[in-house]
């Protein structure tokens, strides 16, 4: 049985492997759409229904491209769709989702000290906090509001303010981040898979039937395209939060979260406006390093990390680590080399907060961390970082040992 937590560790690596790749796809089509989009320029040898053309050369060529807002009097004989890149994402995401989150809900998505529920309940609250999101949003573009498409912006803000906040009420602060990434990617991608593509669809089949398509699928279109522009960039945010405990494990970790979309429309901005050759609005790098410092400040003001309580209790779900004959052994091993960094107040020189907001100081967190430490350190040497505090291999034999006990003795 504990092979397991290896094959589930590469299971996850692999998950995470395509889901960058697929995202690199998916972000790169997107914003070299939306660079094209606002770099066309109106010349007056343009074809019938064509809005604009842009000439570019990459890798020694030169390309001629132009736009039709509605759709061209005929069909190519070959179109291109830019689809399956998001779909990818999502589902390599949600997998992702599943293997970290929902299947170590004990560690990664439940804090007690937070809200005390059922790993199952949990889950359930996740799952449904997703396509909850989906369904507030698309409401919300489809009424009266969504004609405004600022206004409409500054209230999907409010609501993503607040799920910030929900999350955090809800989960650990690590799971309350990537679920506020998850939470604002299903919006993206459902945009692309329930709108866009079904839209344009409905355009080509006008066109095949020889009619004259209406120029509002084009225009509702456009928009939920400018909304996943300016929501990529906090969402890559919020995928690579995990290995910074400052950005999710403070007290402020919430608000954090709503400077961080403020951050992702500064950055958007400024590279809109360039690409749309109406200036370079420097501004707006000056009020996102605003932006970040006011962030940085946030998540030391707290000076103790959310989730990080000195309660001791072990949690039944790793009681049996704790319990097995190898665990005295591990802890006195755990305490001479790992807590120098892995503590409430790191000794080590340079380190000045816990690596990934991991705490061994007691038993409770020792035996929570059983199955990173036996990977981290037992099965593996990544643990301590180039051996700097000189662990033998017999040590990590007592890790593995201790791990792979407590298991069997779990199962028998």
């Amino acid at each position: 049985m504990y092979e397991y937590a290896i094959a589930w560790e590469w299971l996850a690596f692999a998950a995470r492997w395509f889901h960058v790749i697929t995202a690199i796809a998916w972000i790169g089509s997107s914003f070299y759409f939306i660079a094209l989009d606002l770099g066309l320029v109106k010349r007056p040898h343009l074809p019938p229904g064509a809005y604009g053309e842009e000439w570019q050369v990459h890798g020694g060529g030169f390309y001629h491209i132009q736009k039709y807002l509605v759709a061209p009097a005929q069909m190519p004989e070959h179109l291109t769709w830019f689809k399956y890149e998001s779909y990818f994402t999502w589902i390599s995401g949600f997998l992702m989702l599943c293997i970290v989150y929902y299947g170590g809900a004990d560690l990664f998505l439940i804090d007690r000290h937070v809200l005390d529920i059922s790993p199952p309940v949990a889950i359930l609250i996740s799952l449904a906090s997703l396509a909850l999101g989906w369904i507030v949003y698309d409401l919300l573009c489809k009424s009266p509001l969504g004609r405004n498409t600022w206004g409409l912006m500054a209230v999907l803000y409010v609501v993503l303010v607040f799920m910030a906040w929900g999350y955090t009420q809800l989960f650990t602060g690590r799971a309350a981040f990537l679920h506020l990434g998850a939470f604002t990617a299903t919006i993206m991608s459902a945009n692309v898979f329930m709108i866009i593509i079904p839209n344009q669809k409905i355009v080509v089949a006008d066109l095949i039937a020889g009619r004259v398509p209406d120029p509002k699928y084009g225009q509702v279109a456009k928009q939920r395209s400018l909304h996943n522009n300016y929501l990529t960039l906090p969402v890559i945010f919020f995928m690579l939060s995990n290995h910074y405990p400052l950005a999710f494990g403070t007290q402020f970790n919430w608000l954090i979260a709503a400077l961080v979309f403020l951050m992702g429309v500064t950055i958007r901005h400024w590279f809109n406006t360039t690409h749309a050759r109406k200036g370079r609005p420097t501004w707006t790098w000056i009020v996102t390093v605003i932006l970040f410092i006011l962030i940085m400040w946030l998540s030391t003001a707290p000076k103790l990390l959310t989730g990080e309580t000195d309660a001791a209790a072990v949690a039944p779900a790793f009681q049996q680590f704790a319990d097995d004959p190898h665990f005295p052994a591990v802890k006195q091993l755990v305490s001479t080399r790992c807590s120098m960094c892995h503590a409430a107040e790191p000794v080590y020189e340079g380190i000045v907060r816990p690596p990934k907001g991991v705490l061994l100081e007691n038993d409770a967190e020792i035996a929570a961390h059983a199955r990173e430490i036996y990977i981290q350190a037992g099965r593996s040497h990544a643990m301590p970082p180039g051996n700097i505090t000189d662990i033998t291999p017999d040590e990590r034999k007592l890790l593995v040992a201790w791990f792979e006990s407590a298991v069997e003795g779990k199962t028998q």
